[in-house]
């Protein structure tokens, strides 16, 4: 087992099957929590402005809660703290998932 890697991806879905949290969305946040900008972030992720806008407000409908801010005066964007917390949270729930799903295949393989 040494030699072999386990993989997962973990997202949330609404009851219609649409993608509400993933790594997706999280790469984007911390896209734009680098670049300050959903555009540049996009860019990066090779997407468009709109695509990636469409996943963010979706999941933002979907919450019920902003996961991004303009900042006043300017065409940047920074994460709210509920954004920020949700994607912090998301981060150790799936390093959680993960080292138990590492330990349970230890056992099974």
């Amino acid at each position: 087992m040494e030699n072999i890697l386990l993989k997962m991806r973990l997202w949330f879905e609404d009851d219609k099957g649409q993608v509400v949290f993933g790594p997706g969305r999280a790469l984007l946040l911390k896209k734009v929590q680098e670049c300050g900008s959903l555009n540049k972030a996009a860019k990066a992720l090779n997407m468009s402005y709109r695509a990636a806008w469409g996943k963010i407000k979706t999941s933002e409908d979907v919450l019920g809660y902003k996961l991004l801010a303009q900042k006043s005066g300017a065409k940047s964007f920074v994460l709210t703290e509920r954004g920020l917390k949700l994607l912090e949270d998301y981060e150790s729930f799936q390093q959680e998932i993960y080292l138990l799903a590492k330990e349970k295949a230890k056992d099974l393989f």
